[in-house]
């Protein structure tokens, strides 16, 4: 997918940087100094629940890829750091075992982010002003798209998200009662039995052979529990009802 104009991205190619990021405390001091703005290691250990030197280490180290930098004054731990962009990019597809390897890494690792993040909403969310839960996401919709279509949906999304990232370097343009929301984007084909079966049934198709991969099963036959399970359409489109939702 492209990445939208305004947007300042790290792009990481190297496999020390990528497996130097994928781990929790360094992607926490990150996103907490993209959206915090500049903050000592000191101050960046009270916010997160870590000591100051666990956290001047870890700075360390992603200032050595690029991911952070020294904002200037202060001596120690006491000196600021900020991020050098807002956003961080890493090979979808990389030639490289290497690189694969560590992108595939630092993904997993981001994956288990977001799915810490949804956990700790679904804790909370009972607490949380009504307005907000109601206004919270949560669902998934089921969609046939080729691969340029996809592409071209996540460009569409981008572009509407964009138009509140000044936001988030400019606290003056945020209105009153605005709070920060993570918007996860995610959109992949079906790993599941029926989504494995639709692409051997297009293949099939597509290949003249005529018929299915696999022939449906007469009106009367007996259909194990399992296969039963995976052809229910699942929890697709829940979007907006309250009590329930969801770049990297």
């Amino acid at each position: 997918m492209g990445l939208s104009e305004g947007r300042s991205v790290k792009r990481l190619t190297d496999p020390r940087a990528l497996r130097a990021l994928a781990h929790p405390i360094r992607m926490s001091l990150v996103g907490l100094l993209r959206v915090e703005g500049p903050l000592t290691a000191t101050r960046a250990g009270e916010l997160l629940g870590e000591s100051s030197a666990s956290c001047s280490f870890h700075l360390r180290q992603l200032a050595k890829y690029g991911l952070v930098e020294e904002a200037g004054g202060g001596k120690g731990r006491e000196r600021p750091w900020q991020a050098t962009a807002m956003f961080t990019h890493w090979p979808e597809v990389a030639d490289e075992p290497e690189v694969a390897a560590a992108a595939g890494l630092l993904s997993s690792v981001v994956a288990e982010t977001y799915f810490d993040d949804t956990m700790r909403w679904l804790d909370a969310r009972a607490g949380e002003p009504h307005e907000w839960q109601q206004a919270a996401h949560f669902g998934d919709t089921y969609l046939y798209v080729t691969a340029a279509e996809l592409a071209e949906l996540g460009d569409q999304v981008r572009a509407l998200v964009d138009k509140y990232l000044d936001r988030q370097s400019n606290p003056a343009l945020r209105p009153p009662g605005s709070r920060l929301v993570t918007y996860l984007h995610l959109a992949f084909p079906m790993m599941s039995v029926a989504g494995r079966r639709v692409v051997r049934d297009s293949t099939a198709a597509h290949a003249g052979a005529g018929t299915p991969a696999e022939a449906e099963p007469p009106a009367d036959a007996e259909v194990p529990a399992e296969a039963a399970a995976t052809a229910e359409p699942g929890p697709a489109d829940r979007g907006h009802h309250p009590g329930g939702e969801d770049e990297r």
